[in-house]
């Protein structure tokens, strides 16, 4: 089941009884852990039927003996095991799968971690009607963007699409950490109001002005009073603008115009190229521009740039250059 079904069925109390939350990144186990925390039982309930474990803390016996017991005045009884990666004996499970309490919804947060799916354990969790099987895994770089825009709408706010790309390439995948500038941010605003460009910058210390998605957009115009501008502020703010991510944003979007260059014939429609490119269908202006700009040979050559600097940048074939220099040589060169 997806993340959007299983807090639909938690929110019209559509309850299993063994929920194992597993994988990469830990926004998605936490947002269904918090639901089931707070949802199942009321607060007067919860003082004597919610459990939380820690798995540095408890074996796999202690958290079946715990979820075998009876809930006091109360339908149901909740079981939360934080840190579940952490419990030796797992395979100790494998019985309560079999001979779960019915009246117990067991919680085990597996974070940070795919499990090993040859196991007898996880494959059971993963193969039995009763068990809810969630692998929670990263977004990739050019999907965030989206999760943004998405993130807001459920919070019923809207925001910019140039604001989400800004938030998207300064804050990278820690959705966490992105959900939380976020949450701060709607906080300023009316009820259902737009966060736009001036208050990422205002309030986040994010410049709208000098950021790697308005250095792209000035290579992409081959604007380069602005481009220069902008690497001047990189250089002087380099803990801000780190060269690692200005290259990995710089390489995704060449890449992609490679990509684009090689199907524009077969996929005419804008919409189409889009979801090949795995990018929002605002940004293929970008792409329909820069293509006009750099043709499929000149997306090969910035490649291979962008990956001799990355190298550079990590101290090979570098003579003590700073990272500000490399980065003026680099969109030098991009842009001639």
């Amino acid at each position: 089941m997806t993340f959007e079904e299983i807090r639909k069925d938690i929110k019209a109390r559509k309850y299993k009884p063994i929920y194992f939350l597993c994988g990469e990144e830990p926004f998605f186990i936490d947002r269904l852990t918090a639901l089931l925390e707070n949802t199942v039982l009321t607060e007067d309930e919860k003082a004597f039927n919610q459990t939380v474990l820690y798995g540095n803390d408890v074996s796999m016996s202690t958290i079946t003996d715990t979820a075998r017991r009876f809930p006091m005045m109360s339908e149901r009884q909740v079981v939360i095991v934080r840190e579940a990666q952490n419990i030796r004996d797992f395979d100790n499970l494998l019985p309560y799968i079999d001979h779960y309490q019915n009246s117990t919804i067991l919680v085990l947060a597996y974070k940070n971690k795919k499990p090993d799916k040859r196991k007898g354990v996880f494959k059971k969790l993963g193969n039995t009607p009763h068990c809810i099987y969630f692998e929670s895994a990263k977004l990739y770089d050019n999907k965030i963007p989206e999760w943004i825009i998405g993130y807001c709408k459920e919070k019923s706010y809207g925001i910019t699409t140039k604001a989400a790309g800004i938030l998207a390439e300064s804050l990278g995948t820690d959705l966490s950490r992105v959900a939380n500038e976020i949450d701060k941010l709607v906080l300023l605003l009316p009820q259902g109001g737009e966060i736009q460009e001036s208050l990422v910058e205002e309030h986040t210390g994010i410049s709208k002005d000098f950021n790697s998605f308005e250095l792209l957009s000035a290579i992409i115009r081959k604007d380069f009073l602005k481009a220069n501008q902008i690497v001047n502020y990189f250089e002087a703010n380099p803990k801000n603008n780190p060269l690692v991510l200005t290259i990995t944003t710089l390489f995704r979007y060449f890449l992609n115009l490679l990509t684009y260059h090689y199907q524009k014939k077969t996929t005419p429609n804008t919409q189409e190229m889009a979801r090949l490119l795995g990018v929002h269908p605002f940004f293929m202006k970008d792409y329909i521009d820069g293509g006009k700009i750099y043709n499929a040979m000149k997306c090969a050559t910035t490649i291979s740039l962008l990956r001799e600097y990355d190298m550079k940048s990590k101290g090979v074939g570098n003579a003590n250059i700073s990272d500000g220099e490399l980065l003026k040589e680099l969109i030098f060169k991009i842009m001639h």
